[in-house]
């Protein structure tokens, strides 16, 4: 369970039965951190995330490390496990090519009159 999803069941638990947040933590097992904490999103994650899309429909054979140092050259100040992060929420892949088969041509001449 995600911990967006744990923080509403400890909110729902504290409403509903009235116990205190930090039992109803240790029950769901959401640390008590994580609850009181909001999620906050960077502010340049829309952008880093396009950049990334377009490089990797421009680049199609290139993971996410090689994307990530062209970030950097681009002057991105972007983290290899952020770009890791964004690469797999976007369901993004390297392109993996398959070798063709190359058969020998068969000259069947030879056995019939």
């Amino acid at each position: 369970m995600s911990p967006s999803r744990k923080r509403a069941a400890v909110d729902h638990v504290v409403e509903e039965l009235g116990v205190t947040e930090r039992r109803a933590c240790r029950v769901i097992g959401q640390h008590r951190s994580t609850q009181r904490k909001p999620h906050t999103r960077r502010d340049d994650e829309d952008a880093v995330t396009i950049a990334i899309t377009r490089l990797a429909e421009r680049f199609g054979r290139y993971g996410y490390r090689r994307i990530t140092a062209l970030l950097r050259d681009d002057g991105w100040h972007v983290n290899e496990k952020r770009v890791y992060r964004i690469w797999r929420r976007e369901g993004l892949k390297v392109l993996v090519l398959t070798p063709t088969l190359v058969r020998p041509s068969c000259d069947f001449s030879g056995l019939f009159k």
